[in-house]
C-alpha cells in the first residue's frame, strides 16, 4: 500500500504514447480570450507604439503558454497536483487578461493595471518553475535545467515588475528589456540543454492547436468588427474576405507543412528533439502567432472603415499586410528549422506583401483587404498545384 495518496506522489512522467488531453484543451482557452484582449487593446491604441505593446504583451502571453506546453509534455499535468497547479494558473492569467485593456494606461479608481498584470505573469511563471521542479525531483539533470531557467525569469520579471512601479513612457522599455532578457537567456541556457520531450505526437498536436486558437481569435475579431457597423453589402464582403484570409493561413500552415514536419520531428531522438522543439516550435510558432493577431487588427480596422473610400492608412496597411507576411516568413523558418529546405514562394510571398503594404495604403480599405487576400489565395493556389503530389504522399502516411 503506498505510504502517500496519488496526489503528493512524484509526478507521473509522459511517454511517446503521450497525447493532449481535455484539461490542456481547457487550460488554452483562458489564452483565447487573452488574444482577443491584446487584439482589442492594440484596436482602441490604433497606434505604433500601441502595436508594439501590444506585440510586448502578446510575447509574455506566448512565454507563459510556452512553459506549460514543455511541461505538460513531461508529465501528466491533468493528474493529482499538476491539475491543482494548472487551475491555479488559469485563474491567474485570467486576471492578467482582465488587465490587459490598462497594461499601460492605468485607470483611476481601481487597481494598478499594470501592477496586477506584471505580478499576474510573475506568479504563472513561478507556479511553473514550481510545479516543474516537482516533476524533475527524480531526473537530477532537469533539475539543474529548471534551476538554470530560474535565473532567466528571475531576471526578466524582476524588470516587468520595475516597469508597472515606475509607469510612464519607461515601461514599455521596460517590459520590452523584461521579456527580451528572459526569452535571450533562457535559449541561452537550453542550448545543449536538458530538457526532454517524451512524446513527439503530443508537442506537435499541441503547438498546432494554439495556432488553430490564433487563427480562431482571429475569425473572433472579425465578428466583433462586423456585428458593431449595421449589416450591409460591403460589411458582409468584408467579414467573408476576412474569413477566407483565415482560411488561407490555415491551409499555409495545416494542409501540408504541419504534417510533414510532424514526421520529422518524431524521428528525432534526445537531444536533437529537444533542440528542433526549442527552436521549430518554441521561438518560431510565436512570428506565427503574432502574425495571425496583427493580420486580426487590420481585418477590423477594416470593417470599422468599410464604407469608407479614401485611403487604408499606414497603420492599417502595416497590420494586415505585415501580418500576413510575418506569419509566412514564420512559416518558412519553422520549416527550414524541421529539415526542409526555404519556401521559396513563401518567402516571395512575404516579399510581395510587403512591398504592396505603400499600395494598400492608399486603397480604399476594403480594396487593401482583397488584394491582402487575393495574395494569399493565389500562393495557396500555386502550392497546391506544384506540390501536389508531395501533398498526397504526406497526407497519406
Amino acid at each position: 500500500m503506498p505510504l502517500l495518496p496519488r496526489t503528493f506522489r512524484a509526478a507521473r512522467v509522459s511517454d511517446e504514447s503521450h497525447r493532449v488531453t481535455t484539461f490542456e484543451l481547457f487550460f488554452d482557452l483562458v489564452f483565447v480570450f487573452a488574444f482577443t484582449q491584446v487584439t482589442g487593446f492594440m484596436a482602441h491604441e490604433h497606434s505604433f507604439p500601441g502595436i508594439l505593446q501590444g506585440m510586448i504583451i502578446l510575447g509574455m502571453l506566448w512565454w507563459s503558454w510556452v512553459c506549460y506546453s514543455w511541461l505538460a509534455n513531461q508529465t501528466h499535468v491533468d493528474e493529482g497536483i499538476m491539475r491543482l497547479g494548472l487551475s491555479a494558473v488559469m485563474v491567474a492569467m485570467f486576471i492578467a487578461s482582465l488587465a490587459i485593456p490598462e497594461a499601460f494606461t492605468d485607470l483611476e479608481g481601481g487597481l494598478s493595471g499594470p501592477l496586477v498584470l506584471a505580478l499576474s505573469y510573475v506568479v504563472v511563471r513561478v507556479l511553473h518553475l514550481v510545479l516543474y521542479a516537482y516533476a524533475a525531483m527524480e531526473d537530477k539533470p532537469l533539475q539543474r535545467q529548471v534551476a538554470k531557467t530560474s535565473v532567466a525569469m528571475a531576471s526578466g520579471s524582476t524588470l516587468i515588475v520595475m516597469g508597472a512601479l515606475i509607469g510612464g513612457p519607461a515601461q514599455t522599455w521596460f517590459w520590452l528589456a523584461g521579456l527580451g532578457l528572459d526569452v535571450a537567456l533562457t535559449y541561452l541556457t537550453s542550448t545543449r540543454g536538458n530538457w526532454r520531450v517524451h512524446s513527439a505526437a503530443h508537442w506537435t498536436e499541441r503547438y498546432g492547436l494554439v495556432v488553430i486558437l490564433a487563427l480562431g481569435e482571429s475569425i473572433v475579431a472579425i465578428g466583433v468588427g462586423a456585428s458593431a457597423e449595421p449589416v450591409s453589402v460591403p460589411i458582409l464582403l468584408g467579414a467573408l474576405a476576412g474569413v477566407g484570409l483565415s482560411i488561407c493561413l490555415w491551409w499555409l500552415h495545416f494542409d501540408v507543412t504541419a504534417i510533414a514536419a510532424e514526421h520529422r520531428f518524431a524521428a528525432l531522438r534526445g537531444g536533437a528533439r529537444a533542440a528542433a522543439a526549442v527552436d521549430a516550435y518554441t521561438y518560431l510558432h510565436l512570428p506565427l502567432v503574432a502574425g495571425i493577431v496583427l493580420s486580426a487588427l487590420g481585418v477590423e480596422d477594416v470593417l470599422a472603415h468599410v464604407e469608407e473610400t479614401e485611403g487604408f492608412g499606414v497603420l492599417g496597411a502595416f497590420a494586415l499586410f505585415g501580418g500576413t507576411a510575418l506569419y509566412l516568413l514564420g512559416s518558412a523558418s519553422f520549416w527550414r528549422r524541421v529539415g526542409g529546405g526555404w519556401k521559396k514562394w513563401r518567402l516571395g510571398g512575404a516579399g510581395a506583401l510587403l512591398l504592396l503594404l505603400p499600395v494598400a495604403a492608399q486603397l480604399a480599405p476594403l480594396a487593401a483587404l482583397a488584394l491582402a487576400v487575393g495574395v494569399a489565395a493565389v500562393l495557396v493556389a500555386v502550392e497546391s498545384s506544384l506540390y501536389a503530389e508531395t501533398r498526397s504522399r504526406v497526407r497519406a502516411r
